[in-house]
């Protein structure tokens, strides 16, 4: 599939999480009592996940369960975990000294991502190929959802959540609960009446001990079960085996070496000229736009290849995903959401929010 056909499709609807600070969804918390805690303040609480630096030592699991309600796509490889709903297990280790590790399971194969302090190891077991790159994790793949922070760490998700929404928010301490075996806060950020927003709130459990968010929880209106969750179903903290984030190549594995800072800016050729994306309005009324190639999608008449060969038709996928609509601000796709809404005219023109399609189109006034 090109990568601007491949960008568009999948990007459509996975930032319909993605818009919240949502990246890989997780189970609920544990059953049983609340724990007792002191009491402590909401702003301290919500301080603490700010200030955030780092994971601690840690091995955990993070199962995933997506609520979206949108059909799974074939075709799209990881994204496609954005899109269906489904559980995922995420298997992470950190020294909580910088170095760390994630396995991400698949049914046809397995990804293993260490970074050793120096250099990111990306292995996948199905065509054999390492991937070395110099640099930070945070820039390895930096268009690869699975190696990206939100996939992997509660804490970063929480931190973004906050950063958009806190100050459209009413934030208040809401009890405790156990996650991953651990007692742990909860805190509560909700819109403020004058948000135009389809969600209802936002929980993060908030270790008691160390601190670290251990869980984010995301309501919609008219949803009694949270529709996104991010955090651990298993979780041990403490000093881990330092073998883990070492990696020696298979003797039958492809290695390609590179600097993650230069491959980060050498886009594939039919992505160079894609404008980036911006966002329109604050807080929970927040919308991401864009303004893609006009004819992109095609009418039936373009296609693409899936990474099976398969031909691809991007405009009838969307019909898969949503409905046809129009008016006078243009006609193209709506595909919906728990969480949000999303609007993709034939003139090249996206916008996605956690919100009504009254506020994407009032946000698609701004994209000329």
């Amino acid at each position: 599939m090109s990568g601007k056909k491949a960008g568009l499709v999948a990007g459509a609807a996975g930032v319909l999480a993605g818009v919240v600070g949502l990246g890989v969804l997780a189970m609920p918390a544990g059953a049983g009592p609340a724990p007792v805690l002191p009491k402590v303040s909401a702003e301290e609480l919500v301080q603490s996940v700010l200030t955030t630096k780092s994971m601690p030592a840690l091995a955990g699991t993070v199962t995933a369960t997506n609520n979206l309600g949108l059909p799974s796509v074939p075709g799209l490889g990881q994204a496609s975990r954005f899109l269906g709903n489904g559980t995922t297990n995420t298997q992470v280790w950190t020294d909580g000294k910088g170095k760390g590790r994630i396995s991400l399971p698949n049914s046809a194969s397995e990804e293993t991502i260490v970074y050793d302090g120096t250099t990111v190891w990306d292995w996948t077991s199905s065509n054999k190929t390492v991937h070395k790159e110099t640099g930070g994790p945070d820039k390895a793949h930096p268009d690869k959802p699975s190696s990206g922070e939100v996939a992997t760490d509660p804490a970063q998700a929480a931190k973004q959540v906050i950063a958009l929404i806190s100050k459209d928010s009413t934030v208040k301490v809401d009890g405790t609960a156990t996650v991953a075996g651990r007692s742990a806060y909860e805190v509560v950020l909700a819109p403020k009446p004058t948000e135009r927003t389809l969600l209802r709130e936002v929980r993060i459990a908030v270790d008691a001990e160390t601190k670290i968010p251990l869980q984010l929880s995301v309501l919609a209106n008219g949803n009694a079960q949270p529709v996104g969750q991010i955090g651990f179903s298993k979780l041990e903290i403490g000093t881990q085996d330092p073998a883990l984030f070492t990696f020696t190549p298979p003797a039958d594995a492809k290695v390609v070496t590179g600097d993650a800072e230069k491959l980060a800016q050498k886009k594939p050729d039919a992505a160079k000229n894609l404008p980036q994306p911006k966002l329109v309005g604050t807080g929970w009324d927040t919308v991401l736009v864009e303004k893609l190639p006009a004819g992109l999608l095609g009418n039936g008449d373009k296609t693409a290849k899936t990474k099976g060969g398969q031909s691809f038709d991007p405009s009838k996928l969307l019909g898969q995903l949503g409905k046809r609509v129009s008016g006078p601000w243009g006609a193209g796709y709506q595909v919906s959401t728990a969480v949000g809404t999303a609007l993709i005219l034939d003139d090249g023109r996206v916008a996605v929010g956690a919100v009504p399609q009254q506020v994407l189109i009032d946000a698609l006034a701004s994209v000329k």
